[in-house]
């Protein structure tokens, strides 16, 4: 991992020209991350947790909270480390699927309902908080990022896995973006994927901010069998084709099926796209 330097002003608290009506979004947000479901996609990132985990040095009896959570991918791998885990969302029928998944696995965590912006929790509750994709999703970038750091320790550790605006995911964004055009005045997810950022974020409170550049690989049939399900399971994607007429939706698929092909490293046969995301280990001063 690179160590950054995290010697930056407290983040601007400036609104944009036109303030975008950060309430509305998120309710649009949560609708969007219930529709679908994204439980069947968030289940194949479940390695991301894990190296997640290691890289934030998880150690057993450490209190730790899984912002964000979805379906509980850090939220198990934390508390296969014999961390004591508590697991949110705004999103309750994803948490359902993050307490089935840790009954099977015989594994004591916590779930509550929590808005990654508004954490009730009190300062210094948890030793970490980890969040894989999830709190990149916020509006409001700079409240997720107060949140998280309030309710860690002096000297406690934030782990990060955020999607890179030059990786897959960050592109697929773009193409979405061409057909469903973003909120006018929303920064972009993707800005979680650059250090700049985190510095920009979390520098004013940080002793240490590391990171390093990985890849997941989404391993699917073909370019068809990936559409199928994202269509059909994720929220962002789901909703696109919603609001889209027949023949946009057929541009849509046609570009979606472009992106996958020119990413694609598995040859003819079969589908391996690697999707680069910033994995982030951030210590408390």
């Amino acid at each position: 991992m690179t160590t950054l330097d995290v010697r930056s002003p407290s983040p601007s608290k400036a609104a944009p020209p036109q303030a975008p009506d950060l309430a509305a979004i998120k309710q649009r947000q949560q609708a969007t991350w219930a529709s679908g479901d994204f439980a069947v996609i968030g289940t194949t990132l479940q390695i991301v947790g894990e190296s997640l985990a290691e890289a934030a040095d998880i150690r057993a009896g450490e209190r730790v909270l899984d912002v964000a959570a979805g379906n509980g991918n850090a939220t198990l791998a934390a508390a296969r480390r014999f961390a004591r885990v508590t697991s949110t969302d705004y999103v309750p029928a994803l948490l359902e699927k993050g307490r089935v998944r840790a009954a099977a696995d015989e594994l004591d965590v916590e779930f509550r309902v929590a808005d990654a912006e508004e954490l009730p929790f009190a300062d210094g509750s948890f030793d970490v908080a980890l969040s894989t994709f999830g709190a990149m999703f916020t509006p409001d970038h700079l409240r997720p990022a107060r949140e998280m750091l309030r309710v860690i320790r002096p000297g406690g550790r934030i782990g990060l896995a955020n999607w890179t605006p030059e990786g897959f995911i960050g592109e697929l964004f773009k193409v979405i973006g061409a057909y469903i055009a973003p909120p006018a005045g929303l920064k972009s997810p993707a800005l979680w994927g650059t250090e700049p950022h985190m510095v920009e974020l979390f520098g004013h409170q940080a002793a240490d901010i590391r990171t390093g550049r990985k890849n997941f690989n989404f391993r699917y049939r073909s370019a068809a069998h990936w559409i199928q399900v994202f269509r059909d399971y994720y929220g962002p994607t789901h909703k696109a084709f919603a609001a889209l007429d027949a023949a946009k939706q057929a541009a849509l698929e046609a570009d979606l099926v472009a992106l996958l092909h020119r990413r694609n490293v598995a040859g003819r046969d079969s589908l391996v796209v690697p999707g680069e995301y910033l994995e982030v280990v951030i210590t408390k001063r």
